[in-house]
């Protein structure tokens, strides 16, 4: 997807960048504190950094909503997400800058939490980047189909992704599902957004 006016060959990666980094030196960080490396489950840094539903309800540990977006399982956990965020991130920060991206990662990582805080059990430990990735990948996805694509074959092939991704054990489910549909509605107000712009550009003289 190509959009000129937008100059996306001259943008620069910087906040996919530092989101990278922010979750490689939290992960970094969070071992050390631990005392371990590969596996940070059942580790104080962990529980501390992800969300515990309980925590979060019963101790007011409401940072636990943003910090467990940047904190990960083990190092496979982190791995698969910094391939994706690296992977869709650039594509969308080129497309629609870098404050836009951090936006839709903050706000999709956050709606996957809350739901996982409403719906899930209290002991439930919910951690990782996948629900802020998955908004990423929702906003991708809305903005290809209503500038060009087949609007229904483009949403069946997003959830089929989401199915897919989110089956299996110890997988949240909530937490993908969240990000996708904020990413999804950040996504079609871009694209408002944009063609209000080409509209005003179009018409300008």
């Amino acid at each position: 997807m190509y959009i000129s006016t937008y100059e996306i060959h001259t943008r620069r990666n910087n906040i996919t960048i530092a989101l990278l980094l922010i979750n490689l030196v939290v992960y970094i960080l969070a071992s050390i504190w631990a005392g371990r490396f590969i596996d940070l489950r059942g580790t104080y840094p962990m529980a501390f950094l992800g969300q515990v539903n309980a925590y979060v309800v019963y101790n007011g540990w409401f940072w636990q909503l943003f910090t467990s977006m940047f904190i990960h399982f083990d190092i496979m956990h982190l791995g698969f997400n910094l391939f994706w965020l690296y992977i869709l991130g650039t594509q969308y920060e080129r497309l629609f800058g870098g404050g836009s991206l951090l936006i839709t990662y903050i706000a999709s990582g956050l709606a996957g939490n809350i739901l996982t805080l409403l719906f899930m059990p209290p002991l439930t430990l919910s951690a990782g980047a996948s629900g802020a990735v998955f908004g990423i990948f929702g906003a991708l996805l809305i903005i290809q189909a209503l500038l060009g694509g087949n609007i229904m074959m483009t949403l069946m092939y997003g959830f089929f992704i989401l199915l897919i991704n989110s089956l299996g054990p110890g997988i949240n489910i909530l937490a993908h599902a969240g990000g996708f549909s904020i990413g999804l509605l950040i996504g079609y107000l871009n694209v408002r957004g944009l063609r209000r712009y080409l509209y005003r550009v179009r018409y300008r003289y």
